[in-house]
Order: structure tokens, then C-alpha cells, then sequence
């Protein structure tokens, strides 16, 4: 599989009309973090964390163990809608961040290098999943965000 150098350095940090995953975080309050819509499945801060769970997931594979698979999609979800306090939001913002920048560092090794044998999955197929997993729920954190009127950041 031949991909650009910068492909998953674009992809994990937005690219064109994908938003950086890290940037839709900026600037909102970890009080704010916790506020759940009406009619809205999910907190911003339950995104948040159901994005580090999948990442997290998927870096075990990178990093050549198997990781334990939820029996049911919704043990990926957080049942805390916010955080507790402002350290528990920031912690959980560099926990993200950390991990994006493990996967920068995966996106670099040999990307048709087989890390799960049981599905046939390289490296690149694992990181262009993690990749569009955290774009699809970017998308739903922008979201969630203006419903609450905390957009853009403010880096924007």
C-alpha cells in the first residue's frame, strides 16, 4: 500500500475539510464540556472519551498486543456526562493528545506491517481507521459545540 509521508500526519491533525481533533477541544470550560443537549446522545466530554477509548484500542494493536474488545459498543461510552473537575477535563485533553502523537509515531514505521492477524489488518489499515474514527467524532464535538453556542474555538 503506497501513501504520501504526510498522509496520517495530515489525516490525524485535519486536513483540508477535516477539523484537528485537538483544536475542536480548545478553549471550552470543563463545565461546559459536560453539557448534554436536549435531544443529544452525548456530552462533548463523553465524546471525548469514547475517542480516547477507540485510540487507545487501536494503539494496542500498533504496539503489538490485542486488546480487549467491549462485548457491547455502548461499554465505549462513558456514563459520566462530565468531568469532575477542571483537572479531570485536562487530563483527559493530554491523555488525547498523547495518543495522537503515538499514532503520528506508528504512521511512520512500515505501514503494511500485519498488527492484527485475526482480522488482517497492517498498520495502515489500523491507523486510517483511528484516523477516521476521531474525524467522524470531531465532526459531532463542532456540533454538540454550537448547539451549546461554545464554537468556534478560539484559534479559529
Amino acid at each position: 500500500m503506497y501513501m504520501p509521508s504526510n498522509f496520517f500526519e495530515g489525516g490525524l491533525h485535519g486536513e483540508n475539510a477535516h477539523a484537528d481533533p485537538l483544536e475542536v477541544f480548545e478553549g471550552l470550560q470543563w463545565d461546559t464540556a459536560g453539557v448534554k443537549p436536549a435531544n443529544c446522545p452525548y456530552s462533548v466530554w463523553q465524546v471525548l472519551n469514547h475517542m480516547i477509548f477507540w485510540q487507545d484500542f487501536y494503539l494496542t494493536y500498533l504496539k503489538g498486543s490485542v486488546p480487549v474488545h467491549p462485548e457491547h459498543d455502548e461499554d465505549s461510552w462513558p456514563v459520566e456526562i462530565a468531568p469532575s473537575n477542571e483537572t479531570e477535563w485536562s487530563d483527559a485533553i493530554v491523555q488525547f493528545s498523547k495518543g495522537l502523537q503515538e499514532a503520528e509515531n506508528e504512521a511512520k514505521k512500515d505501514l503494511n506491517e500485519m498488527k492484527d492477524t485475526k482480522l488482517k489488518r497492517t498498520r495502515g489499515v489500523i491507523l486510517a481507521t483511528l484516523m477516521t474514527h476521531n474525524s467522524y467524532h470531531t465532526g459531532q464535538v463542532a456540533l454538540i459545540r454550537r448547539i451549546i453556542g461554545a464554537w468556534p474555538p478560539p484559534s479559529w
